[in-house]
């Protein structure tokens, strides 16, 4: 009994991957210009999702989750768009980026870019700052974004190695209200510039610019 309870169980793992690979085969197939897709995400978060640039986040190694709330974010006017200029092409922004993507490609970006690796960038930070941030992170920030802000989960994004002056931009938006938070996040944002303020801010931002 024990062997056909494996057998079962195995079969079971089996075709639950098999359809899972279907599905996913389903989601590109309905998406035939994703190399497009991508080539366009390039332009400004660079190849495979590793921005160079330092305003622009690396979006490599997202959860599909958070990718999909962001992009949707943008759609529904919920988040505010930084205008990027280019060399020999129009300015633009991820408003107008977005707002002709349809679900079904916006399911694939996200799935594509969770699968590409994070890479953390080597940025210059204040030792004294990161080391203050440490203490931050541990008190107001790690319940979310575990191992130091490494970890991508549904709804958090990675921290450590993320572009210094995108992240310092990012909580700046939070605090100010312009993009949106849940209740958790809320409060603990609130509680850290009660007793910090803008400084305690910048501190956590040179900590995870020390993580590598």
């Amino acid at each position: 009994m024990r062997c056909n309870k494996r057998k079962l169980g195995f079969s079971a793992i089996l075709s639950v991957l098999i359809t899972a690979q279907l599905l996913y085969s389903a989601v590109l197939a309905a998406v035939p210009e994703l190399d497009k897709l991508t080539k366009a995400c390039a332009d400004c978060h660079g190849k495979n999702g590793i921005s160079e640039d330092r305003k622009t986040p690396i979006i490599a190694g997202m959860s599909e989750t958070y990718f999909v709330e962001a992009l949707q974010a943008f759609v529904q006017n919920k988040r505010p768009a930084r205008v990027v200029k280019r060399d020999g092409k129009p300015d633009t922004d991820m408003k107008k980026i977005v707002k002709n993507l349809q679900d079904n490609e916006i399911q694939a970006l996200a799935k594509h870019y969770s699968n590409q690796k994070f890479l953390r960038t080597v940025q210059p930070f204040d030792p004294d700052m990161a080391k203050s941030g440490k203490k931050l992170h541990r008190k107001y920030c790690e319940k979310c974004h575990e191992n130091a802000g490494r970890v991508k989960d549904d709804d958090a994004g990675i921290l450590a190695g993320q572009k210094i002056e995108y992240l310092s931009e990012a909580l700046q938006q939070f605090n100010e209200g312009k993009r949106e938070m849940g209740k958790k996040m809320r409060k603990k944002m609130q509680a850290l510039e009660k007793k910090h303020g803008s400084d305690g801010f910048k501190q956590l931002v040179h900590f995870y610019a020390s993580e590598l």
